[in-house]
């Protein structure tokens, strides 16, 4: 991966708290696992952006090898990459994403951090 790619990624992860890599817009996504990423931050009512995947392929290969993870979506807290869709499905299941998000001050729905 080019060093302006990775660079580029890395301003990516930590401009917000929350970032979704994912194939289309949280308003319409273009995979059934970006669907369900998106599904479930929506859920928890929490901010996040997103990058589209799909308008910008040398982010779509370069975040592959950013996180050595090799599928999207990907999401990523605090600038840490967190895993893709079992990944957040599971850690949701178990409570371990809302910890996650509060350990890194994400501010959740009735404003508790």
């Amino acid at each position: 991966m080019r060093d302006e790619v990775r660079q580029r990624i890395a301003r990516i992860v930590t401009a917000d708290p929350v970032v979704l890599f994912m194939k289309g817009t949280p308003l319409a996504p273009q995979c059934g696992f970006s669907a369900n990423v998106t599904r479930v931050l929506m859920q928890l009512g929490v901010a996040f952006s997103s990058v589209n995947v799909l308008e910008e392929p040398e982010i779509r290969e370069g975040v592959k090898a950013y996180a050595d993870w090799p599928t999207i979506p990907q999401l990523y807290i605090g600038g840490e990459f967190v895993g893709g869709a079992d990944i957040v499905r599971d850690m949701m299941a178990t409570g371990e994403l809302i910890g996650m998000l509060r350990a890194h001050h994400v501010a959740l729905p009735g404003g508790t951090p």
